[in-house]
């Protein structure tokens, strides 16, 4: 059963390695500017290299409390900014980022699980 946290792990950080480095290049700028992001190209690229040291982290099992944290710095402020169901009139694309902002929700949910039991036993951080 050692290998469970381990997948977990790899399925939770895939997310966020692969959005990760898209974000680090400037992709979904445009779409956080026309969300109301200020300074989108920058933002975007700072929430990109939090996504991917984070979901790195997390992944090898390395310091994996602290990149848990990363994540949640990412997803707190991204959810909330990106994801605002509440203020949509269309009733397809309100219910799509009630959809995405619920995701965000159980992903920090996640995240802070990790944050207080740590990688697991197949991790670098409890090697032996």
């Amino acid at each position: 059963m050692k290998i469970v946290p381990l997948l977990g792990r790899i399925l939770f950080a895939l997310i966020f390695v692969m959005s990760g480095i898209n974000h680090v290049g400037g992709a979904g700028a445009d779409y956080a500017a026309a969300s109301g992001v200020p300074a989108a190209n920058i933002m975007v690229r700072l929430a990109g290299l939090l996504s991917l040291v984070g979901g790195l982290s997390v992944l090898l099992g390395y310091k994996a409390k602290i990149g848990a944290w990363l994540v949640v710095i990412f997803l707190v402020p991204v959810t909330f900014a990106m994801h605002k169901f509440w203020g949509i009139p269309d009733p397809m694309a309100a219910q799509m980022q009630m959809a995405m902002f619920m995701k965000n929700v159980a992903l920090i949910g996640s995240a802070l699980l990790i944050a207080y039991f740590g990688a697991g036993p197949l991790s670098i951080d409890n090697k032996s």
